[in-house]
């Protein structure tokens, strides 16, 4: 264990040297001198999503533009895009991060590996397709959407692995059931992430698909997936340390959590050239559990995300997470994962919240919505509305789900 703090002491310390070097932004901030312990970690400040829109698009680039051979970036929905560079060697290491995560499925030549992610600009995609390409798997590249086809492609060309978001997974299941076409599928596991999903959502999507889903996580602002993902015993993702440097610290104050303490999660690229990230505030609430996991691997792992920071919606002086809302109504017999959260504020300006979600067909819906509001007042405390929809009725999605509809906010 020594050596290893040894090691990862030395990595830290070059990382430090590098990004005082070359990126301003760093230099102007950094603590004088090399660190001497790990504990000094906390010393070095926060890097946040709001400095990568600051020194939009290149200011936190520590190589020079000739070196860079790829970006990517975020949608930039809620503003500046997050822009990420790659040089040669961050797509060696990304693509040998990703030969990992589906290496935890067992995934090699003789597999066949459906690429549902969108390509282009956002990570999902390639991620996946140099992953897989480095573990010698034959890749299909259908990115996101054109359902029907999907499922075809699926079908007819025998695919074994399937990687796309989980709410795009419940898509193709449901085209699965009204195609008839589930005792054709070879499918053995599945890659799910993104944006987060519950242990009800993950019933729903292996029964669908006759697979195995695995959670995996990644963000833009450390180079897209491939930060960690689940063994076989799904008992939370397992990060590469030797790649990303893990920490959770209490949500308010910054302080450094010990291991076991539910906090938002900060990670640090330890080995990227191109673009470097010092402790990055990623908003996703987790636990960091350093007990051994029986699977064997060396790397800690952190518990499936409860939700983001930044997605918490404050109802009636109530902290609510989407997921938390997700995982009570999923455990109702009956309802299915399409659902969406309606938040809005009635006469003397208290907040109500609605959740609309379907039901199986042939179900009884008003029973099942009684039972629902019933779970979520038990576990939670909170009084909400339940409408139980007929299949079919909420808008679906290729990517990232929209769950929260906000109308305080129009």
């Amino acid at each position: 264990m020594a050596a290893a703090q040894g090691e990862l002491l030395g990595r830290w310390n070059e990382l430090l040297d590098r990004v005082r070097a070359k990126v301003p932004f760093y230099r102007d901030r950094l603590p004088a001198g090399r660190l001497t312990s790990l504990e000094q970690v906390s010393d070095v400040p926060f890097t946040t999503k709001e400095d990568f829109r600051a020194n939009y698009p290149f200011g936190l680039f520590a190589v020079p533009a000739e070196q860079v051979v790829r970006v990517h970036m975020s949608s930039g929905t809620t503003g500046r895009p997050v822009v990420t560079g790659y040089t040669r060697t961050d797509l060696e290491l990304w693509s040998e991060c990703m030969a990992r995560v589906l290496g935890a499925a067992g995934t090699g030549a003789a597999d066949v590996v459906q690429n549902a992610y969108g390509y282009g600009l956002f990570t999902g995609g390639f991620g996946f397709h140099m992953g897989a390409e480095r573990l010698g798997a034959l890749v299909i590249p259908t990115s996101s959407g054109v359902t029907q086809r999907q499922v075809m492609v699926m079908r007819d060309l025998g695919s074994t692995i399937l990687t796309c978001t989980p709410s795009y997974a419940l898509v193709l299941a449901e085209a699965v059931e009204r195609e008839g076409a589930a005792s054709d599928l070879r499918l053995r596991a599945g890659f799910f992430g993104a944006e987060p999903w519950s242990e009800g959502m993950r019933a729903q999507i292996e029964r669908g698909l006759g697979l195995e889903a695995f959670d995996i996580y990644g963000l833009t602002e450390l180079g897209g997936p491939g930060v960690g993902v689940e063994c076989t015993h799904h008992e939370g993702l397992h990060v590469f340390e030797d790649h990303f440097y893990p920490e959770v610290v209490d949500p308010e104050s910054g302080r450094p959590l010990v291991p076991g303490q539910e906090g938002e999660l900060v990670l640090t690229s330890l080995r990227r050239e191109a673009s470097p990230v010092l402790r990055y505030r990623t908003r996703d609430r987790t636990v960091l559990v350093d007990k051994p996991c029986s699977c064997g691997s060396p790397f800690r792992r952190i518990l499936k995300l409860r939700g983001r920071t930044d997605d918490m919606l404050v109802v009636r002086g109530e902290n609510v997470f989407p997921s938390q809302i997700e995982s009570i109504v999923l455990d109702v017999e009956g309802l299915s994962g399409n659902y969406q959260l309606v938040v809005d504020r009635q006469l003397r300006r208290l907040d109500s919240l609605e959740v609309r979600v379907e039901a199986h067909a042939d179900a009884d819906r008003e029973q099942l919505g009684r039972r629902a509001e019933e779970r979520v007042r038990d576990t939670i405390g909170l009084g909400v509305r339940v409408t139980v929809l007929p299949p079919g009725a909420l808008p679906r999605s290729e990517g990232k789900a929209r769950r929260v509809v906000d109308l305080r906010e129009l």
